[in-house]
């Protein structure tokens, strides 16, 4: 089974670029970030008709998230437990169910900036959320992923230059802690089991030449509870991507698990 991950940065601008992925790449499984559509406006025909279950939590402008399968999908579940005055569409779950089912959280995790202020308070809450319902999934024993765009960069490895993110809500020591506290629950970071070292990354800014110059941080992740992670094969990063026609500033994530 290959499941993907890819901010898109916008459906109606990544509408020939998302489709010509999908079929370059032929995922079984994929969560969409950054859709920036209402539900009703999302193009799910198009997905459908490639044989993808298309399930969607969308919000106007900006967020949204979405989950494209091959495969039926079952419990969908739409928002993050744990505040019921949060609006923004950052997580969407669903079990895949083939012959060995698996939940999949999509999510697009708060940017934080400007920090100090209350866009950092709210990632930093939400990541506190994220860690309840995580603990609740590995309570129940049952293979799960956990994959999108973290907007973390854990490592100084995970970053071209370090030192220009010293000050950003994605590099403070307070988002890493967080995100160090879900993985230490007992998750994988999928890419990091196969990969070590630095330059490889998921992002690049659309500006100052980053991508020409692989000025780029690694911000996507695949994280997979133990008994997913006992079914890892293979996780990359596709950068083929970045090169095509109208990218997005990041490129997917994808790994394969056995079954």
């Amino acid at each position: 089974m290959k499941l993907a991950t890819f901010n898109i940065n916008g459906i109606k601008a990544r509408i020939e670029a998302l489709p010509a992925w999908l079929n370059a790449a032929q995922p079984d499984v994929v969560c969409l970030q950054e859709i920036k559509s209402v539900d009703a406006a999302f193009p799910r025909e198009m997905f459908e008709a490639m044989g993808y279950v298309v399930e969607t939590h969308g919000q106007k402008g900006f967020n949204g998230v979405a989950i494209l399968s091959r495969l039926p999908l079952g419990d969908v579940r739409r928002g993050l437990p744990g505040d019921e005055t949060d609006d923004q569409s950052r997580w969407i779950e669903a079990v895949v169910i083939g012959t060995r089912p698996i939940r999949v959280c999509g999510l697009y995790l708060p940017n934080g900036n400007p920090a100090p202020g209350p866009k950092f308070d709210y990632k930093l809450a939400w990541m506190a959320r994220m860690e309840a319902r995580v603990r609740a999934l590995l309570a129940s024993e049952d293979p799960f992923v956990c994959l999108g765009d973290y907007n973390v960069i854990p490592q100084p490895e995970d970053a071209k230059k370090p030192e220009a993110w010293v000050t950003d809500a994605l590099f403070l020591p307070e988002s890493r802690a967080a995100f160090q506290r879900i993985v230490n629950l007992g998750l994988t970071d999928a890419f990091r089991a196969i990969t070590a070292g630095a330059g490889h990354y998921s992002f690049w800014d659309y500006q100052a030449g980053a991508w020409e110059r692989n000025n780029g941080i690694r911000i996507d992740h695949i994280l997979l509870s133990p008994q997913a992670a006992d079914r890892l094969i293979d996780c990359r990063i596709d950068t083929a991507v970045r090169g095509g026609d109208k990218p997005s500033d990041h490129v997917p994530v994808w790994a394969e698990l056995a079954g």
